[in-house]
């Protein structure tokens, strides 16, 4: 078997889980499970890989680092999203106190 065949099907494999996860995302609104850091940290490896498969000349790596970005993107656009739609700030903390009177604690219900 050709060392480049193996390349891509790992590649396939790969960007087949990446796209997966991304996805699952897309469809849970709940981003506290999520760090916003994993995807940072995923955009700067994917860059500088980016850079070297080039150097190196081997399409193989340069196509796979490069979906790798593409989900690190999207996935970051996603984790924004999510944390924007359910009014949670960076921090992982409730934003706002919409509805609620002043005063009131985060995460307080009231009576029930």
């Amino acid at each position: 078997m050709k060392p480049d065949l193996i390349g891509w099907i790992a590649s396939a494999i790969l960007i087949a889980t990446l796209a997966r996860q991304t996805w699952r995302q897309w469809k849970d609104p709940d981003p506290r499970g999520v760090s916003h850091w994993l995807f940072v940290g995923q955009i700067a490896a994917s860059i500088g890989f980016v850079a070297y498969s080039w150097m190196m000349r081997n399409w193989v790596f340069i196509t796979t680092n490069t979906l790798i970005l593409v989900t690190a993107i999207v996935g970051q656009w996603v984790f924004l999203r999510a944390q924007r739609k359910a009014g949670i700030s960076a921090a992982g903390h409730a934003s706002s106190q919409a509805g609620k009177p002043q005063g009131t604690p985060p995460g307080f219900q009231g009576p029930r």
